[in-house]
């Protein structure tokens, strides 16, 4: 699996508000990669997001809808 590099790049797609629950550690470290890379928070989750689901190990998941 290759390694997740977070990059600086321009907010072009469509967007929708979704909120989640993070670990006050783990939003402390989203925060200071953020700030290194010179990235927003949300963009640097997005990316994260991303490569999550790009990389799943078990791909029968992938796409999957929960009632199928």
């Amino acid at each position: 699996m290759k390694e997740f590099e977070p990059y600086k790049k321009p907010t072009t797609s469509e967007k929708i508000v979704a909120t989640i629950r993070v670990d006050i550690e783990m939003l402390e470290e989203i925060d200071n990669l953020a700030t290194k890379i010179d990235v927003s928070r949300n963009e640097l989750i997005n990316q994260c997001i991303r490569y999550a689901l790009d990389n799943l190990k078990n791909k029968e998941f992938k796409g999957k809808k929960e009632n199928d």
